[in-house]
């Protein structure tokens, strides 16, 4: 009875496996796939991509996105029939509350992206019609990876990205694979490049493949450096690569305001002249050697002075006075009064501490402390600091139904 019983079994086993990979769900009507926590995680688990629009029915933004999500995915399913490489799903909120949870939705819709079994940490924030829908996954499902020739071909590489480099002896090593999901779920922070056989012998003895992180030496004092962990553990190699691709200082673009807005840590930001990179090396220099302690508690950003002019003008500063540093909290923006205050040590981490006292603002409606010779504005006495100017870029009431109101 037990012999003839394993052999059943493990055909059993077999068949769920083979399931398990392939498993590519549909929905008889189109459209997006409707996701519950019956057929979430194999959804997740068996396709290279899943597009996730978290809705609620009672939400007019999500009534006018649900159409335009549908015919979207259709769009993709008859770009990308095979199995397991990508399907749109749908959450509904109300009913799902444990993968909205999950999830943590604070606002509807929402629009997320799970690449290989991992979320994303960035939400999808771009054009919602179902072109841009369609053609967004086809970059995501694009080889993030470029591959080089000869070691020539990395000396032309961009200074202003962070690269990460692989020299391997074949692409059909395990080591590669390891190092092409990663490089699929970090695409949106470092540019990687790989090099095979004869392209990256010079840099690795034959059998020892070798994964190096280049800086961006343009506007950073940062080396190169080499991987020292498994290569053939996913996790451990994707918290490496993600250390070193995502920086503790980032550049604030109008394309990144309200992610980085939606983090609720308030803003230590350098506005630049586009030509100054020597103002953004020192800056991040001082805030890698100075403030390490504090990256939980304020986002470290650098922004293009140009650009950014409109904050600059409520701080009552041009183009003219870059590079110039201030908070923005949220609530009001305070100027950090003399740039070169920067390299003297412990001004910039005092003027944090100002912040979180409550020091700046008190100071600006009733002038300095009476004990404290410690930095202050030269905005004034007797006014309110100005409002915040990045709050304003952060999710919009026009775009979203925001369930946190006060949630920045």
């Amino acid at each position: 009875m037990t012999a003839s019983i394993k052999p059943l079994l493990g055909s059993c086993l077999a068949i769920v496996a083979v399931l398990h990979v392939l498993y590519h769900p549909t929905d008889a009507s189109g459209g997006a796939l409707p996701m519950t926590s019956e057929n979430i995680d194999m959804t997740l688990a068996s396709n290279e991509l899943v597009f996730l629009n978290f809705y609620a029915e009672w939400c007019r933004f999500s009534n006018i996105l649900a159409p335009i999500f549908n015919e979207a995915a259709d769009k993709i399913k008859a770009e990308f029939p095979d199995a397991g490489k990508v399907v749109l799903g749908k959450v509904d909120c109300d009913r799902e509350t444990a993968i909205a949870s999950r999830f943590h939705i604070s606002k509807y819709p929402t629009l997320k992206i799970v690449r290989n079994g991992q979320l994303s940490k960035r939400e999808y924030r771009g054009q919602r019609s179902a072109e841009a829908f369609l053609e967004f996954v086809k970059k995501q499902l694009e080889d993030p990876i470029k591959e080089f020739h000869s070691l020539k071909d990395l000396e032309n590489l961009d200074s202003k990205k962070r690269s990460i480099m692989g020299y391997f002896d074949r692409r059909d090593q395990s080591e590669y694979d390891i190092f092409r999901k990663v490089a699929t779920n970090l695409k949106e922070d470092c540019q990687f490049h790989v090099g095979f056989g004869e392209a990256s012998q010079a840099m690795h003895p034959p059998g020892t493949p070798i994964i190096v992180f280049r800086p961006d030496v343009a506007l950073s004092h940062e080396n190169d450096e080499t991987y020292t962990g498994s290569l053939t553990n996913f996790d451990e190699l994707k918290v490496w690569i993600q250390e070193k691709c995502v920086p503790l200082v980032r550049e604030i673009t109008f394309e990144s305001a309200e992610e980085l807005t939606e983090e609720g840590l308030p803003f230590l930001i350098l506005f630049y002249k586009p030509d100054d990179l020597n103002s953004i090396k020192d800056y991040k220099a001082i805030i890698e050697q100075q403030l390490l302690d504090e990256k939980q508690n304020v986002n470290f950003l650098t922004a293009d002075g140009k650009r950014f002019a409109h904050p600059l003008h409520h701080l009552g500063k041009s183009e003219d006075d870059l590079p110039v540093i201030a908070i923005d909290s949220f609530k009001h923006m305070y100027l950090f009064p003399h740039f070169n205050d920067m390299y003297t040590p412990g001004k910039l981490k005092q003027f944090l501490q100002d912040l979180y006292s409550g020091k700046l603002h008190r100071e600006f409606h009733y002038g300095p402390d009476p004990t404290s010779n410690e930095i202050q504005s030269d905005n004034g006495k007797g006014t309110s600091p100005p409002e915040s100017k990045f709050k304003e870029l952060g999710p919009s009431k026009h775009r979203y139904t925001l369930l946190e109101k006060d949630e920045l």
